[in-house]
């Protein structure tokens, strides 16, 4: 019959469907055998709306672009362009209109790129169904689906809805993108519990998994964004993206630095015009000299190029940044939360127990390659010695339907990798799938249906006697088994030995696989359940399990040691999840929370729990998205791997979102701001490096920045003070800031991570861009550029030389000072009175080369020196310029020695 029109029986598609059994849904849906008829359709169709995912609001490019002049300094600057302009000086006005374009320009650039998350999600649909409509079968467009539908289902389909399953046939759906379970699931018709997870609902196939095995029918319970898929887009369209340490470190920096400077301009140009009588004409342009040295401008461009650096120095090393501030929030990641199959683990399931009657066997070896060896504590062992293994090991090969191939030098499994592992059982033994084919070929089998669990296949050996082997759950399998085979034979099976086996090897994460064989044919030549009921000698236990990658070992290791706490966050089984845990040295004596139990907690308890425990298993889209919150809630920074669709909404919260290049899901490597080309948790350690190295370079570049324009600042604010002649005009200012200082300023983003980098605790997170002790050098080291500056221009002046001539000694003081210290600033507390220190960043080395040059143009170039007001140097006066710049050398590395004399090092870096 097909469905009636009546819209008040149509429920909504929010009820709990995995608890109720396949005719109550039909009964509910006002569905059956038949499907809906069109009419049905249309009217559903106008309810529920098409099966679609609805569309991002999207920013246009002009807001985008416009937003970038949202920076407090950048208002400076351009309110500095506009006077600079008022006042006719037209090179002042242009530069710092050029320094404020720039900027824009790399911010619109670098804009992150999350919305083509959602799209990837969008991608996952199935675009076409197959559907049964008044009483016929038809394939559809996918977006034609509506609650009540029903589709039927056939191997390599992509589902095209959430489904309630009423008709089952050994039917294994691929569900990892939405569970992180690393096997395909098993599907029945049954129902299950209220509070069941996901990946436990049996009776359910959700929209975009992928059919691996078998055929079903089912109920369409929900369409569009209704769907376990849709919840996952409305949660990641819901979720804003966090801005990253340091860029939320350089505002705060630049709103109080705009502060000061606004501050500063404001009582010089107060005191100029009411105290000391100046024009105000004057006074002006003495203030945008002011602004001018003290606004960093070239901290933007030096910030993007130090962090491009960092991005290609990690693409190198696997791991590609999509986001450019990502590189340095690596740095100052606290916590790391990351899925296990595939990231911690091979996503290559491997036998590494095989219990037989007496002996217990370790199989060494990891993935897919065949290559390892069988041993009994610790020694190795020759399997042909013992009569039992050597039989399971046959049986695994051949009740079988995996392929082992090599292609391009890597393994890979075609089929169930549960399968597959048996495969490279028999590899490691001598038993190929090829010889078993040829010696033992295959007569008649039954295929593995979750109802009974078990998978028969009837052989003939070389002597052309009859074998049946069996291999399925343990349970299952001693059920049919009076017997076992021991070392010297067959004996009355031992039920209790081989439950004590069970339980012991299920303790240790192991998935559990039971072999068993009959010598004997089929009853009626073909084999038959009744043949698969009794007379079996059990053969053995084998221990399976997706190994933890040996790399990801070291590398959790290595974050403990950096202060990194590692969470792992799976959709795995609890025991699963514990075991590997264990391997990696995560969550060691500490309880396993599930999914079930986070969603319970409210948010000042799941707070609490977030930072006590470190293994979290069963764990939901959402159960992983509140888990990062939590973390960040106090004050952690959070960076989350996974592969995932069920992993983008965490990826796109997190700090830093890191997705699987080779395993990933689209939709998780656009949410991420960084991808794993090499799917190895091991490189997230090595980015982490790189990440801290960046941040130092950085902190290196402020630190030679600050003293710079600090310097200048002091030189003009004591002239105003003292009423003395400007010593540096504005044009000259911008002169040293854009082009000196940045030119020599970018040689320390190549500098080398320090030996020590991976030993010290993650940087607070709230730990502002310069600590107490940092503003101390910026002082020391400003007043020491200002003694040597203005003392050299009052010097000059006081001998008679000319004004051009005096602020060409000034300027050319404050660059030669800025050459010594970039030397000083190679190390912020180590001495650099050593062959390293001096030579060992060639780049500082060049940048002092190209600077001498520019020096020498600005001082000589007729040109320059119409343009800046500039003149030439005597020998004598270039000696006395070099003397101020021995100055700032010579105390920076005295200061330098106190501090390690004193052993206040690790005191004064967070202080």
């Amino acid at each position: 019959m097909t469905a009636r029109s009546t819209a008040a029986q149509s429920p909504a598609p929010t009820e709990h469907w995995h608890t109720l059994s396949g005719e109550a849904v039909q009964r509910r849906w006002q569905t059956g055998p038949d499907g809906l008829d069109e009419a049905e359709v249309q009217r559903r169709l106008g309810q529920y709306g098409a099966n679609r995912l609805a569309p991002p609001k999207r920013r246009g490019a002009l807001m985008r672009l416009l937003m970038q002049f949202h920076n407090i300094l950048l208002y400076v600057m351009m309110g500095a362009a506009v006077i600079t302009a008022f006042l006719g000086h037209w090179i002042d006005t242009g530069v710092l209109l050029a320094a404020v374009v720039i900027n824009a320009i790399i911010g619109f650039l670098q804009e992150g790129k999350a919305e083509a998350a959602l799209d990837a999600i969008r991608a996952m649909l199935s675009p076409h169904a197959t559907v049964i409509r008044d009483g016929s079968r038809r394939e559809i467009d996918a977006a034609g689906l509506v609650p009540g539908d029903l589709v039927l289902l056939a191997s390599g389909d992509r589902v095209p809805a959430d489904l309630r399953l009423i008709s089952v046939k050994e039917l294994r759906v691929e569900e990892a993108a939405l569970t992180g379970e690393s096997l395909p699931s098993e599907k029945t018709d049954a129902a299950v519990a209220v509070d069941a997870p996901l990946g436990d609902r049996c009776g359910m196939a959700y929209s975009g998994t992928l059919v691996v095995h078998g055929q079903a029918s089912g109920i369409v319970v929900a369409t569009g964004s209704a769907t376990e898929l849709g919840k996952i887009n409305r949660m990641l369209a819901s979720i804003q993206s966090l801005t990253t340490p340091l860029l939320r470190q350089i505002d705060r920096f630049g709103r109080v630095l705009a502060m000061a400077i606004l501050a500063m301009a404001a009582v010089t140009f107060l005191l100029g015009t009411l105290l000391r009588g100046h024009a105000a004409e004057e006074m002006f342009m003495m203030v945008v000299a002011l602004a001018a040295s003290a606004i960093p401008e070239g901290l933007p461009a030096i910030m993007t190029v130090t962090l491009a650096l960092g991005v290609q120095r990690m693409a190198r090393r696997n791991a590609i940044i999509r986001r450019l501030p990502a590189v340095e929030t690596l740095g100052s990641v606290t916590v790391i939360c990351s899925d296990k199959t595939g990231t911690l683990t091979r996503n290559e399931m491997t036998v590494q127990r095989v219990v037989c009657a007496g002996h217990v066997f370790d199989v060494g070896g990891i993935g897919y390659a065949p290559v390892g060896d069988f041993s009994i504590d610790g020694r190795p062992i020759d399997t042909e010695y013992y009569p039992a293994l050597a039989l399971a090991v046959r049986a695994g090969v051949l009740c079988n339907d995996a392929r082992l191939r090599q292609e391009e030098g890597l393994w890979r499994i075609e089929g169930d990798p549960t399968e597959g592992a048996l495969l490279v059982l028999g590899d490691k033994a001598g038993f190929t799938q090829t010889a078993g084919d040829a010696a033992w070929p295959r007569i008649d089998s039954i295929p593995f249906e979750s109802e009974h669990r078990f998978m028969a296949t009837y052989h003939r050996d070389a002597d052309d006697e009859p074998w049946i082997f069996v291999k399925g759950a343990p349970e299952r399998i001693l059920d049919i088994c009076d017997r076992q085979l021991n070392h010297d034979g067959e004996r009355p099976l031992d039920a209790d030995y081989w439950r004590r086996m069970a339980t012991d090897t299920a303790a240790q994460g192991l998935r559990l696989l039971a072999l068993a064989c009959k010598r004997a044919a089929p009853a009626g030549g073909r084999l038959r359940f009744g043949d698969v009921e009794a007379g079996y000698t059990l053969l053995a236990f084998v221990g399976i399990v997706d190994p933890p990658r040996e790399e990801a070992i070291r590398a959790v290791g290595e974050c403990h040691r950096a202060g990194i706490r590692i969470k792992m966050i799976t959709g795995d089984h609890v025991e699963t999840a514990r075991a590997i845990g264990a391997q990696l040295a995560i969550g060691i004596g500490k309880p396993a929370v599930t999914g079930a139990e986070v969603a319970t907690m409210d948010d000042a308890v799941l707070r609490r729990v977030a930072m006590e425990a470190d293994i979290f298993a069963r764990a939901s889209p959402e159960h992983k998205l509140r888990l990062v919150q939590a973390l960040q809630d106090d004050g952690q920074v959070v960076a989350m791997t996974g592969d995932g669709v069920n992993d983008a909404p965490a990826l796109k919260r997190a700090d830093v979102g890191v997705a699987m290049g080779m395993k990933g899901t689209e939709a998780a490597k656009e949410a991420a701001d960084m991808v794993l080309a090499d799917d190895n948790f091991a490189t997230i350690a090595t980015a982490v490096r790189e990440g801290r190295a960046v941040y130092d370079n950085l902190k290196k570049f402020i630190l030679f920045m600050l003293p710079t324009n600090g310097g200048e600042a002091m030189v003009v604010i004591a002239a105003i003070l003292f009423e003395l002649t400007l010593p540096l005009t504005p044009a000259q200012v911008l002169w040293i800031n854009m082009v000196t200082s940045s030119t020599l300023g970018l040689a320390l983003a190549f500098e080398r991570a320090e030996p020590n980098i991976m030993t010290r605790r993650p940087r607070p997170p709230g730990e502002p861009l310069l600590s107490g002790f940092f503003i101390w050098r910026v002082l020391m080291v400003s007043t020491l550029m200002m003694t040597g500056a203005l003392g050299l221009f009052l010097w000059e002046l006081q001998i008679g030389s000319s004004i051009e001539t005096a602020r060409t000694m000034a300027v050319n003081a404050v660059v030669v000072a800025e050459m010594f210290y970039l030397i000083n600033s190679r190390f912020i507390f180590a001495s650099v009175l050593n062959w390293n220190g001096l030579t060992g960043n060639r780049y500082v080395l060049l940048a002092i080369a190209a600077c001498i040059p520019l020096q020498l143009a600005f001082t000589y170039l007729p040109a320059m020196q119409t343009v800046f007001g500039s003149a030439g140097l005597s020998a004598l006066e270039w000696l006395k310029v070099v003397g101020a710049g021995l100055l700032v050398f010579g105390v920076a590395e005295l200061e330098k020695w106190v501090i390690r004399r004193m052993g206040f090092e690790a005191r004064l870096a967070h202080t």
